[in-house]
């Protein structure tokens, strides 16, 4: 029987403990170097890049940090997504779970996904939203991809 693949949607908690060091970092490099799918929306995107242009103007970063950030966003694992997350299901999970509004928009957005993928996967660091996307069936188990 062939092993299923593996379809991993990224948020931005994520992606960032990719791109820096963090406490997280060690398990976001473990999934990166998971065979698969790595899925990034274009949210995720520009929450990354306001994260690099605010580290760089207050001087946590160099030009030439953020320039290799970027580039790894653009031309890193992932797949782009420009995609809309189901506006009724947006509704109905702001029901169900209390996000912020980006956080609900990546559940969202995965759980859409899930309709065409559904072996898709969340992985991020944020405590509220892995509590929802457990409760919808979409967390990654964070002690690593193995």
């Amino acid at each position: 029987m062939a092993e299923a693949i593996v379809v991993l949607y990224w948020d931005t908690s994520a992606l960032l403990s990719y791109l820096f060091v963090d406490s997280h970092s060690a398990i976001a490099q473990e999934w990166a170097a998971t065979d698969g799918h790595h899925l990034l929306s274009s949210l995720a995107h520009a929450e990354a890049c306001a994260v690099v242009g605010r580290m760089t103007r207050e001087g946590i970063i160099d030009e030439t940090d953020a320039y290799a950030a970027q580039a790894t966003v653009q031309n890193g694992l992932w797949r782009q997504l420009n995609g809309l997350p189901d506006r009724n299901t947006v509704s109905l999970l702001a029901q169900k779970w209390a996000l912020r509004g980006a956080d609900l928009w990546h559940l969202a957005m995965a759980v859409s996904l899930r309709e065409e993928l559904p072996e898709l996967k969340l992985i991020s660091f944020d405590d509220k939203l892995n509590k929802a996307a457990t409760g919808e069936g979409l967390a990654c188990n964070h002690s690593g991809a193995g």
